[in-house]
């Protein structure tokens, strides 16, 4: 029998996205009976300092998840393939950052706000989508519910924090590089990044397209219960940005589309701020969204290329949304419909 209040474990919480996940889990007020903060032999001992307390990090072992009720997950897919099937046998609900479970047809892929009724068929693994995947899923959810998607092209412009630490830091210095004419040998990246754009991200798949645009194609279908009839393409792009993946998106709809009415529903579709005025240049950019919660929308436009179609542009900060922040929401929403 459940206690009124979880028992919570972040495994990754010396990491990126880990140290988030705290600052949400502290902004969104999550209730909880204990916390405990799990990571790598190589972090355990350090100290983490989290609602005016001192916590130790724990090296992660099987034994840490006896007694817990729900693990906020970011350590990577090979550590959630290991720990994840562990945890749900000791009965904690384990939602996953990594895309270790996210294509598994037993466990739910799940937005906050978009699917939440898919968390009902958990079987003590919830996977947190890609982070690119995320922030379209509510602009997508609100029209496909309205005018039911017939094609969707997405291209990606995504930050390098999507890819770590290491890609942060190397932006850094290859700017540093660039700005006083040194070489730079690029190390997260095939090519450099600084001043750059570099049309991959992830491996190249059979097909030509790369595995994160991939991941954005199945990881839509699945979320949304779109049909295979339904065609769906993306290109994904690695930009000099810090914080913030931005997305141009274009779709053809079933039903008869107006942008004047889109924007409206948009407008009033939650966890989803517009900012569409071209008469004043008002759209979103990536620095709109970076440390905060929307996905900001923007550029809404009928199509000319779709005889019912829209265009639109879309940013947001994807270590929040696109990570920490579902995964916090997910959390609260285990929580409140009583799932652990």
């Amino acid at each position: 029998m459940k206690q009124s209040l979880p028992n919570l474990a972040v495994l990754g919480a010396t990491g990126v996205v880990g140290r988030e996940i705290l600052k949400i889990l502290e902004e969104n007020k999550v209730e909880y009976n204990s916390i405990k903060f799990l990571a790598s032999s190589r972090s355990a001992g350090s100290k983490i300092d989290f609602k005016g307390k001192s916590y130790t990090v724990v090296e992660a072992k099987p034994e840490e998840f006896d007694g817990v009720n729900i693990c906020l997950a970011s350590a990577g897919g090979e550590t959630s393939k290991h720990f994840a099937p562990i945890s749900a046998e000791k009965g904690c609900v384990f939602i996953d950052n990594s895309s270790a479970f996210r294509m598994d047809e037993n466990v739910p892929l799940v937005i906050a706000g978009v699917n939440d009724e898919d968390l009902k068929t958990h079987k003590g693994i919830i996977s947190n989508p890609n982070c690119s995947t995320s922030q379209l899923m509510l602009p997508l959810k609100a029209l496909n519910d309205k005018y039911k998607i017939k094609r969707l092209i997405v291209s990606t412009y995504q930050a390098v924090s999507g890819a770590g630490l290491k890609a942060i830091n190397e932006l850094t210095d290859n700017i540093k590089t660039n700005l006083v004419g040194m070489p730079y040998e690029p190390k997260a990246f095939k090519y450099e990044i600084a001043f750059n754009v570099i049309p991959q991200i992830d491996v190249f798949c059979e097909n030509g397209y790369t595995k994160e645009e991939m991941k954005v194609t199945n990881e839509t279908r699945k979320i949304l219960h779109l049909g295979q009839d339904v065609k769906i393409s993306c290109s994904a792009v690695r930009v000099p940005v810090y914080i913030g993946h931005s997305e141009a998106v274009s779709v053809e709809f079933v039903e008869k589309v107006d942008a004047k009415e889109a924007r409206e529903l948009l407008k009033n579709t939650w966890g989803i701020e517009v900012r569409d005025d071209i008469s004043t240049y008002t759209y979103p950019t990536p620095k709109d969204a970076a440390g905060k919660n929307p996905v900001y929308v923007g550029r809404i436009r009928n199509s000319i290329a779709f005889d019912s179609g829209l265009d639109f542009f879309c940013v947001a900060d994807n270590l929040r949304i696109g990570a920490a922040l579902n995964t916090v929401r997910l959390a609260q929403k285990v929580i409140e419909m009583g799932l652990y």
